[in-house]
């Protein structure tokens, strides 16, 4: 054996060494352990949005869908809802409180908007909750479950009788964000899918 294979072979072994204990570069766009934990600061100040998808709604008795045009503020929020349930077109407005309800047969006004919505549409989302499990977060408000999957990130959510189940995500803005989400209480199964989010993130 030479001088100079004696210097190759523990420089080779090294080499392949190295190259079994690094870990492979996920491909652009697909989500990746850690991620998750990373984002949480961000993902928890975020509290404006514009989000767009639709809503499909399912109980026994009938099975329906419609569109959703979401608007997010630190102290308002209005969400559109247009299509076949809903009344045609219905939009829910919340500001610091106060409630209100208007569709093609006027403007209600309740001190919640779940009971707003079970009042005047016949169903209702869990509006309240809502713009936490959005973000992939369980509400403050009460107690929760959650598993996650095995990259770290969210996979099913159980808090107030609801179980949330997150089948998809999107990157935006540097930020993973739910895509599709399926909603069960009881007999109502609740299915959001976003087709546009557009979060605003202070800098």
């Amino acid at each position: 054996m030479t001088h100079l294979t004696r210097l190759l072979i523990p420089l080779l072994a090294l080499a392949l060494l190295a190259g079994c204990a690094s870990r492979p570069t996920p491909p652009e766009g697909e989500r990746a352990a850690g991620q998750w934990t990373a984002q949480q600061a961000r993902l928890k100040e975020l509290d404006t949005w514009l989000l767009a998808g639709k809503v499909g709604l399912r109980t026994p008795e009938d099975s329906t869908s419609a569109n959703l045009d979401w608007s997010q503020h630190p102290h308002y929020y209005r969400l559109l809802i247009s299509g076949p349930f809903g009344s045609g077109r219905s939009t829910l407005e919340g500001r610091e409180g106060r409630f209100s309800l208007t569709t093609a047969e006027g403007r209600f006004e309740a001190e919640t908007p779940e009971a707003l919505m079970t009042q005047q549409l016949g169903w209702s989302l869990p509006v309240s909750a809502l713009s936490d499990w959005v973000r992939g977060l369980p509400s403050p408000r009460s107690a929760h479950r959650l598993e996650r999957d095995e990259l770290g990130f969210p996979q099913q959510l159980e808090q107030d009788g609801w179980e949330i189940a997150y089948r998809d995500w999107t990157r935006v803005d540097g930020l993973w964000l739910p895509r599709r989400m399926v909603m069960t209480y009881a007999t109502l199964r609740a299915t959001l899918v976003v087709t546009d989010w557009r979060p605003t993130l202070d800098e």
